[in-house]
């Protein structure tokens, strides 16, 4: 399979790991890999068909190559993807937590993968479940419906499912793989107008966050997690998620706050909430191991 190849110098510091962090769900992601010599590999879907990108850093640049119909496509998208667009001007840290891991973290930037339909399909899964749950609804649907990622990508990677496929998922399928009636409904919903969900990655802000929840089961939070990751929105907070008001409580003020109060001490930040929260997960900060957590459950034993 022929392979194009690009080498590309950031002008700015990057951490490659940081960055791409968001995009994997997981060690076990079947789309994204690091392998023991820090090479990345990401399988996904673009508008010219299947693709795999494999990068790692070399002498200040980054290597990339390619493989498959979208192999252009997402050598085209690699400075966004790594965070050439990501812009903080006028970020002012209001923490001195936030002033003490931006310093340190100088190469963390908030990439724009420019694909909205492989960040809605896990983010979907993840609704009103366990990370431990969503996780292997991933893995499964990745594993039976997707297709192998091209060129010599490592064993098991594959290129997530594409809305032609998960339409064609049956009820025994989504049972098979955990997926409640809730959250098919709402794929199957969104598979059917997939085409024109990739532009809110061109509208961008809150006009593509608004383009998103048209579709039926798609809310706040879900429209949040996709913009993060698809067009790298520096203000989509997961407003509605288990874990992150905690970790911004508890990191900006010493304990934990619900969503409301979360968004009052992230309001200085506008427009820019969103990278306060990265700054935060990237450096550790976690929800404490304790009190009530979800019961994990197995839609598949019902």
């Amino acid at each position: 399979m022929p392979e194009l190849r690009r080498r590309w110098r950031p002008p700015f510091p990057l951490d490659l790991p940081a960055v791409l962090a968001p995009l994997q769900r997981g060690k076990g992601d079947p789309a994204v890999r690091r392998d023991a010599d820090g090479l990345a590999w990401l399988a996904g879907n673009t508008p010219d068909g299947p693709g795999t990108l494999a990068l790692r850093r070399a002498d200040g640049e980054v290597e990339a190559a390619a493989w498959g119909d979208g192999a252009a496509f997402l050598l085209d998208r690699l400075p966004a993807l790594l965070g050439a667009g990501d812009d903080d001007t006028g970020f002012v840290a209001h923490h001195d937590v936030v002033a003490r891991v931006r310093w340190r973290m100088p190469g963390l930037r908030i990439g724009a993968s420019g694909r909205v339909w492989d960040a809605l399909v896990p983010a979907v899964l993840e609704q009103k479940v366990t990370g431990v749950e969503a996780r292997r609804s991933w893995r499964e649907l990745c594993r039976w419906f997707g297709e192998p990622a091209p060129g010599p990508a490592p064993a098991g990677l594959r290129v997530p499912p594409t809305p032609a496929a998960i339409r064609s998922v049956v009820d025994w399928d989504w049972h098979r793989a955990g997926v409640d009636l809730k959250r098919r409904t709402t794929l199957v919903a969104a598979a059917r107008v997939a085409r024109r969900l990739e532009r809110a990655a061109e509208l961008g802000g809150t006009a593509g966050r608004r383009l998103l929840r048209q579709v039926p089961g798609v809310g706040v939070w879900t429209a949040a997690e996709v913009a993060q990751r698809a067009w790298g929105d520096p203000d989509a907070v997961s407003v509605g998620d288990f874990h992150i008001p905690a970790i911004v409580g508890h990191a900006l003020v010493g304990s934990a706050l619900d969503d409301a109060g979360m968004l009052a001490e992230l309001a200085p930040y506008a427009p820019q909430r969103q990278r306060v929260v990265r700054y935060l997960e990237a450096a550790g900060f976690t929800r404490p191991r304790f009190g009530p957590r979800y019961p994990v459950r197995d839609y598949r034993a019902v």
